[in-house]
């Protein structure tokens, strides 16, 4: 039986590169010169600071403008709130997503069930959700609604197999 799985995965040598990027153009461009603007990735997240918060959204843009050309999902960013900190520095974490949660494969499981042809069965498997049908073109039908449809993070589609 043909099947493929639809998983959530975020390359995180591309949005290391993006923030060296970002963190690059920041130090020279002169909008940014004494805001003691900043970029830093930790485990799972980048923080994010400046000394306004009009200064703190143009760094949101540039890291968004780079992490678009590097083809990062921008559904990958959970964006926290501003934190007012120290000296009149104000902070952004934003969390990096990877992986699809129970809510988010529930919803995938959901909609294959609402919308896929008859035959077609999905079953949600750690991360993953593996999707089976009698016919390839019935999965293929399936990764062109999921690709239409907006989960609120990325989606991929890795191991089709006849």
């Amino acid at each position: 039986m043909p099947t493929f799985d639809v998983v959530s995965k975020l390359d995180l040598q591309e949005v290391r590169n993006a923030v060296d990027q970002a963190r690059r153009e920041v130090a020279t461009r002169f909008d940014f010169k004494d805001t003691g603007s900043g970029l830093e990735q930790g485990e799972g997240e980048i923080r994010l600071e400046s000394s306004t918060e009009d200064r703190l959204r143009a760094l949101v843009q540039v890291l968004e403008e780079k992490l678009v050309k590097r083809r990062v999902s921008l559904k990958a960013l959970d964006f926290g709130k501003v934190e007012e900190g120290s000296r009149g520095v104000v902070h952004q974490t934003v969390a990096l997503r990877a992986g699809l949660d129970a809510d988010h494969a529930k919803a995938v499981n959901k909609w294959i069930k609402e919308h896929a042809q008859k035959g077609v069965s999905s079953q949600t498997q750690g991360d993953q959700v593996r999707v089976t049908a009698k016919k390839r073109d019935d999965l293929q039908a399936v990764i062109a609604g999921l690709r239409q449809e907006d989960f609120g993070i990325p989606l991929q589609f890795e191991n089709f197999r006849d």
